[in-house]
């Protein structure tokens, strides 16, 4: 009985998590309720306070299903015999999974064009910072370690590398989501990939004073 109240309790909890990721993409986070939620999901509102504090909270959740960019490319611990190629390859997989993957893509839609930080929503702000600060973090450390290696020139600003690719990613990700369909982001990955390591390594702009 307990182990089927504990799976009950994760069905309800997933199921308030996709209503909120249906109706934040629909209406906007700030136009979202949690009474909304809560009839798109099909439970009271008592249930979803049972699992979370407050609209926020729900929000954050629902990201933590789906992994942002930053921690993506945070994943991975340890030191590869190719630092590089894992980097490439952190960068490659999150640009795909944001123009194949149609849950990825509803939920950067929801970040970046359908929800504003504001009143309840600045926790969920901070949070998205201290993962960006965690993130740049990590890939200043793939650039190290691929200093180490040989493979970047050892004057390169690692901030401002780790800065150039997040910015890069970013863009990307907004642009997968405006793009027209005629254009297909997903051609064009091991590209700009490329691209991205060629300036790391030639680019007098990243490298220090």
């Amino acid at each position: 009985m307990v182990r089927k109240t504990k799976e009950e309790a994760r069905e309800t909890r997933n199921r308030i998590l996709d209503a909120a990721e249906q109706v934040f993409y629909d209406k906007g986070v700030s136009r979202t309720s949690l009474a909304d939620i809560a009839a798109q999901a099909g439970v009271t509102r008592g249930a979803i306070y049972w699992h979370f504090a407050n609209k926020g909270d729900v929000f954050t959740a629902m990201f933590d299903r789906v992994l942002l960019p930053l921690d993506e490319l945070s994943a991975g611990d340890g030191q590869p015999p190719d630092p590089l190629l894992r980097l490439a390859e952190k960068l490659k997989w999150c640009l795909r999974a944001a123009a194949i993957d149609p849950q990825r893509r509803r939920v950067f839609d929801i970040l970046f064009l359908k929800c504003e930080f504001v009143d309840e929503m600045g926790p969920v702000k901070a949070r998205h910072q201290a993962s960006m600060e965690e993130g740049l973090g990590k890939l200043e450390d793939d650039l190290r370690a691929a200093i180490e290696r040989g493979q970047l020139p050892p004057d390169l600003d690692t901030q401002r590398a780790a800065l150039f690719l997040h910015a890069f990613v970013g863009g990307c990700l907004r642009d997968a989501l405006m793009l027209p369909p005629k254009i297909d982001l997903s051609a064009h990955i091991e590209a700009f990939v490329d691209a991205c390591l060629h300036t790391l390594r030639t680019s007098q702009a990243l490298r220090r004073a």
